[in-house]
């Protein structure tokens, strides 16, 4: 019976993809795997038998990573998953920013209690929440990502002039993206010429304070940003005084922080992005599908520290799993000792992601019950595991 951990609230859609040869709970003691979506897992005593953490939605800063991957677990993620969801918020807030809609109904609500003087006295406010339309203004994406993606399409069909930038677009996003999305050569061409910007990218070092001090003094007057991705890609600091002289007409975040919360112009939702049904479930079935190959096939999908790999299985075959380092010889030291205790090794596949990498073996014959020890001990392997 395998154990899963359920570290958050999983929709039932997901786990009873599970079967009847697994066990969850939120009190799971010594689990095989691990589903979460926001429980914060970096001061978390790792378990011996842990082989993967499947987060039920994209962003992994609650998982800590060089941990895991030092100890052969696997991290997956589930991108594209709740990206409609995403999708359609970031459009809310696109016409929110623009038209001043939440300022103006809470505008109207304090006219109550004026009986038949309300209509003149909303005609003549109505002037103080006026907005542009959105058609025919240029939105710059930064992040051509599942999400981005749909945002550009989506931009481009309600009349926007639409500009991505990703130096790092994948075949499957650019297949998707419309062609009438003009490709940016570079972030200055986002920050200078858009009149909305709307950021989709990952947060790490890189990306950190992405929109700060210097891109901010390039973008145009009373440009409107928007970020539904993580609140740290835009500084803060640096965006305030800009709201405040009007450099910055308006700033949505899904991520609001105590200095934003309140302030003119400021549009701060409650990490609504992902809270849909549908995107909840459609994040659990993913991920837990996910782990479960894993688990039982040792196939890696949607991982975030190591690289994607997959094996068909075939009938009468043992298969080996290795979690290693990306170092040379490697692999002839896993047919070493796999030669020594004379396994027959019928397929190998091997894969590597940065520092990390993955090889899985399908042998025939007679399978030495401490193989996957003998392979744990040579020093660039993190883990080794039999699959009967």
């Amino acid at each position: 019976m395998h154990k899963i951990l359920c570290l958050n609230k999983i929709s039932p859609i997901g786990t009873d993809r599970l079967g009847d040869n697994y066990e969850f709970s939120t009190e799971m003691q010594n689990p095989e795997g691990i589903l979460v979506r926001s429980a914060a897992m970096h001061d978390m005593e790792l378990p011996a038998e842990l082989l993967g953490i499947a987060r039920a939605g994209a962003g992994v800063n609650n998982i800590p990573l060089p941990k895991c991957s030092e100890n052969g677990i696997v991290v997956f993620n589930t991108p594209g998953a709740n990206a409609n969801a995403v999708k359609e918020l970031v459009l809310a807030a696109l016409f929110m920013t623009s038209r001043k809609i939440i300022p103006a109904i809470d505008w109207a609500k304090t006219l109550k209690g004026n009986g038949k003087e309300v209509s003149k006295m909303v005609e003549k406010g109505k002037g103080a929440f006026a907005g542009p339309e959105i058609m025919g203004k240029k939105l710059g994406v930064i992040g051509l990502g599942a999400i981005g993606v749909l945002v550009a399409n989506a931009a481009h069909r309600l009349g926007m002039q639409v500009c991505g930038y990703d130096p790092f677009l994948s075949v499957d996003a650019a297949w998707h993206l419309s062609s009438s999305v003009d490709k940016a050569a570079s972030l200055d061409d986002i920050f200078t010429k858009c009149d909305y910007i709307t950021v989709h990218v990952p947060l790490n070092d890189s990306t950190r304070g992405l929109i700060g001090a210097d891109a901010l003094a390039k973008m145009k007057n009373g440009v409107r940003i928007l970020n539904f991705s993580r609140g740290e890609l835009v500084d803060t600091a640096a965006i305030l005084p800009m709201l405040e002289n009007g450099k910055v007409a308006a700033y949505a975040t899904d991520f609001p922080d105590d200095a934003l919360i309140g302030v003119e112009n400021v549009l701060a939702i409650p990490h609504l992005g992902a809270s849909t049904p549908e995107s909840e479930d459609n994040c659990a079935v993913m991920a837990v599908d996910q782990l479960k190959d894993y688990i039982e096939n040792g196939n890696i999908t949607n991982s975030v520290n190591f690289p994607a790999i997959s094996m068909p299985r075939s009938e009468g075959h043992t298969r080996i799993c290795i979690a290693h380092r990306n170092v040379p010889n490697t692999i002839g030291a896993f047919t070493a000792v796999c030669g020594e205790e004379n396994i027959n090794i019928e397929n190998m596949l091997s894969k590597s992601r940065g520092d990390w990498a993955y090889t899985i073996v399908d042998a025939s014959g007679e399978i030495a019950p401490d193989i996957a020890e003998k392979l744990q001990a040579l020093d660039p392997v993190v883990r080794a595991r039999v699959i009967y």
